[in-house]
């Protein structure tokens, strides 16, 4: 027999095979996810948790996709938290200090506590890049928050109510359309497509089988 352990789901007791991630832990329990299951693979943050180990105080915070579990730990699933999503009209915004104070004006309540950085499953530097978005800095903003997910897990332990991914999707936004260099060569490749340059190429793609894809890319060129 596979090594078990013990897990608690909603608080409710199970045994499931140590080598499991959280998500598929649920699966061999028996629960048919219909929320709160994405990608898969980190990228979408639907899967986003909450656990604590029996006998640790600590409330730790991760992706149920990625992390595997761990015997006596208690888990409870966020997949989703309501985030503020203000609406704007990125045409007629510009990217000023004064448009965050204007949309996010939250983002100046923010005390420094930094539970959002502690909290993040990507363990990105989040209390980092408000900072930037403070100061109207959206170009280190962007950066810095670039491999976010969206999972929202750093706004549900904010207690000034920020919705720190909706700052920093707006901060990537007015990168892009305002301050970034223009990149030439892409407005190039997206013509050609237009113009269906590549569209027996993108049909053959489509009819390959997934083995076959997997290994063009992870064999594919790439530009250095």
């Amino acid at each position: 027999m596979e090594n078990m352990v013990n897990v608690y789901l909603f608080g409710k007791k199970y045994q499931v095979p140590s080598s499991l991630t959280i998500m598929k832990a649920m699966e061999y329990a028996g629960y048919q996810l219909v929320r709160g299951c994405g990608c898969r693979n980190g990228f979408c943050g639907a899967c986003s948790t909450i656990y604590r180990i029996k006998g640790d105080k600590e409330l730790k915070a991760c992706l149920a996709c990625q992390t595997k579990v761990e015997d006596n730990m208690y888990v409870a699933t966020l997949p989703f938290f309501p985030l503020v999503k203000e609406v704007y009209d990125i045409q007629k915004i510009s990217p000023s200090e004064q448009i965050m104070m204007q949309l996010y004006p939250e983002i100046y309540a923010c005390v420094g506590c930094n539970a959002c950085t502690k909290a993040c499953t990507q363990g990105l530097n989040v209390m980092q890049y408000i900072a930037y978005a403070q100061r109207g800095d959206f170009e280190s903003c962007a950066e810095e928050s670039f491999d976010c997910v969206m999972c929202g897990v750093c706004s549900s332990r904010c207690p000034a109510g920020i919705s720190h991914p909706q700052v920093a999707e707006l901060s990537r936004r007015l990168y892009g359309k305002y301050i970034a260099p223009e990149t030439t060569h892409l407005l190039e490749r997206v013509k050609e497509i237009d113009d269906g340059k590549y569209k027996e190429l993108i049909e053959t793609l489509m009819n390959k089988p997934i083995s076959e894809l997997k290994e063009l890319y992870n064999n594919r060129e790439i530009e250095k």
